[in-house]
């Protein structure tokens, strides 16, 4: 079976470096993601733009507009990209400038979505400052994919990433689709009924576990853990709205993938993998016809 990665980074951010190196042993570099890819059936991967502008600074209020992946020196073509927001430079004189660049990234057929990172920025995602980001979304017809849950930086507020503030945007903006990102977990229950209850919000499954074969079997053979997250896949009944993603380098595919075959019932496998990735970004028919 085909597989989208719908959730993954490649750029040179301190703590994905360590990540690979330490936790999840993985070769983070545009060769080892599409070994990776080639191994498991990955016919398209896509990435979270983001940057630092010092070593280990992320979350960086310092990092131009947009965020991209920045590890390489271009988009490798089996990748499409989500520009990274900082709301922090919305603000202010340069603020027109920054979207101006945005709006430029997000006319490029490599772009599939836009991607706020709730909680690490310290503004809620229906804050008015983000306002002109999901009016460039409606434009160019592009989702939004919101990190929420848990922030890999002691940085974070939490406050920011609970899925439940997107139950407000998805209220107030309901010309765009949102993508919850890590079922917002640890409030899984609360991510499920804000997918259940807006027809606009989506979400993926991608980052619940982080690290190497021993630290997943750990998890995987952990029922409490795993019914933790099976809950919420059943209560929200819409597997036609969840979607795979793995956050790699956090974690290899094959293993993460094995996890969420774990996770999600069978039957709704071929959906979750890779059909429900069509019907959320609208840019991937195209660009893995040109493949």
């Amino acid at each position: 079976m085909p597989i989208i990665d719908i959730h993954i980074h490649l750029s040179d951010i301190d703590s994905f470096h360590r990540t690979a190196i330490d936790l999840s042993k993985v070769d983070y570099s545009a060769a080892g993601l599409k070994a990776e890819f080639d191994r498991n059936d990955v016919i398209l991967g896509i990435g979270m733009g983001v940057s630092e502008q010092t070593k280990g600074a992320f979350p960086d209020s310092s990092s131009p507009n947009p965020m991209g992946l920045d590890l390489e020196e271009q988009v490798p073509s089996f990748l499409m990209e989500c520009v990274g927001i900082n709301p922090n430079r919305l603000g202010g004189k340069q603020a027109q400038d920054e979207l101006d660049r945005i709006e430029a990234r997000l006319q490029s057929p490599e772009v599939a979505g836009i991607k706020l990172y709730a909680g690490y920025y310290h503004h809620y995602v229906y804050d008015k400052i983000y306002t002109p980001v999901y009016e460039l979304a409606a434009k160019y017809n592009l989702p939004v994919v919101i990190h929420t849950g848990d922030t890999y930086s002691m940085n974070g507020l939490l406050k920011y990433s609970h899925p439940l503030t997107v139950d407000e945007l998805a209220l107030q903006q309901r010309g765009v689709n949102f993508m919850i990102c890590h079922l917002g977990d640890p409030w899984v229950m609360d991510a499920a009924e804000v997918v259940a209850k807006n027809p606009n919000v989506y979400a993926d499954l991608s980052g619940l576990v982080v690290g190497d074969r021993p630290h997943f079997e750990r998890f995987m053979n952990e029922p409490l853990f795993m019914d933790h997250f099976r809950r919420a896949l059943v209560y929200s009944d819409h597997y036609e709205k969840m979607l795979f993603g793995t956050d790699w380098p956090l974690a290899p595919i094959d293993l993460y993938a094995e996890f969420v075959r774990r996770l999600v019932p069978e039957q709704h496998h071929e959906k979750v993998f890779y059909e429900n990735a069509f019907g959320l970004f609208p840019r991937i028919g195209k660009r893995i016809a040109n493949l």
